[in-house]
């Protein structure tokens, strides 16, 4: 379809709008971040350059996503609100264009911020969030100690891993045992009082074991000495997992959710519902600009003041809808997949409905 005049004005007045008000916000959370971290920076001396480069300029991107959905719809009401109170909507409608033919430029310009959005946080984002979660582990966070208590590790089809407990700063695990299971019977099991990994040969390392096989009703035990072992376990499996999901492409992304199934993890749930909020977003912005252009597109008295706070309203509510659902979906009440797309489906809704109530 080809752009008429009136297309590309609100289109350009939306899209600039849009940039406008993404540089505001992010400037001011960016004042409100160094106020809070200031101390943090002072006691490790770091210099202005580190903080700029290293931190603030990776902030930025992870913002700008995270705020989209509210800086879209800021855009489309303080747009459409504007050309309302100068009487243009009127205008354009009296001229005999319908309210769904002045929604077109609204959908594509939605359109294109929701595609810039879904390829910015699959790909521009984790990158930028790797240095920038780094710096806030090395510098802000308290230093991270793995906490966890008899765990278990799927490593392979058949085969099961076990640590009582887990040393990060030593990379050391103590009461380890190494099974391997076939047609639901054991066949295997290896045992040590503690493997270490080894940095230089990358491998785990065990002063003593003992190997169990089981044939039948027959035991045979193994007494063994030193001995290095490769397995799919490594000591960045009890690192620290701050904001993870926030540095992964998606590729990796996947590549990490195929590895927790496979292995049985009980925190999968949180990064399936990153995954596919990644993909809801570019339809929520669509979805939150077209309400957006159904609130605001009455002219009222006492100027655009009252339609703009009510955007601001209606985008923390999405904002809000979102948090809960990733809350509901990382304790297991909901499906990742049906978690995503709940806020989505709950405004789409309330678009339907204020369409066909709210005059214009």
């Amino acid at each position: 379809m080809k752009l008429k005049l009136l297309d590309k004005y609100i289109l350009f007045k939306f899209l600039t709008t849009f940039v406008f008000v993404v540089l505001i916000l992010i400037a001011v959370i960016c004042v409100i971040d160094f106020v809070e971290k200031n101390d943090d920076f002072i006691q490790h001396n770091l210099p202005v350059k580190t903080i700029i480069f290293d931190y603030y300029v990776n902030l930025i991107p992870h913002y700008i996503n995270l705020l989209s959905p509210i800086t879209v719809f800021i855009a489309t009401v303080f747009v459409t609100a504007k050309l309302a109170s100068h009487t243009e909507i009127v205008a354009i409608l009296s001229s005999g264009v319908s309210f769904k033919r002045m929604l077109v430029p609204y959908i594509i310009g939605s359109i294109l911020i929701g595609i810039f959005i879904f390829f910015f946080a699959s790909y521009v984002i984790p990158t930028a969030n790797k240095t920038r979660v780094a710096f806030e582990i090395k510098y802000v966070k308290n230093p991270y100690t793995f906490e966890g208590r008899n765990v278990h590790f799927r490593i392979g089809p058949e085969t099961f891993a076990y640590l009582e407990s887990y040393n990060n700063h030593a990379n050391v695990g103590y009461k380890f045992t190494l099974e391997t299971i076939k047609n639901q019977e054991l066949f295997s099991k290896l045992s040590s009082e503690s493997i270490r990994w080894d940095s230089l040969t990358q491998k785990w390392h065990m002063d003593s074991y003992t190997l169990r096989t089981f044939k039948g009703d027959k035991e045979v035990v193994f007494q063994g000495g030193a001995l290095d072992t490769t397995i799919n376990m490594l000591p960045k499996d009890f690192a620290s997992t701050y904001r993870l999901k926030e540095t992964l492409t998606n590729a990796e992304l996947n590549a990490l959710i195929d590895e927790k199934v496979l292995r049985g993890a009980t925190d999968v749930e949180m990064y399936m519902t990153e995954k596919y909020e990644r993909m809801s977003y570019p339809f929520a912005i669509t979805v939150l600009t077209i309400i957006g252009v159904i609130l605001s597109s009455r002219k009222v008295r006492g100027g655009v003041g009252l339609q703009i706070a009510l955007g601001f309203i209606l985008a923390f509510v999405f904002i809000i809808f979102v948090m809960m659902s990733r809350s509901l979906a990382s304790v297991g009440g909901i499906p990742p997949q049906l978690a995503a797309f709940v806020p989505l489906f709950v405004f789409t809704i309330i678009g339907i409905v204020l369409y066909r109530t709210v005059p214009r």
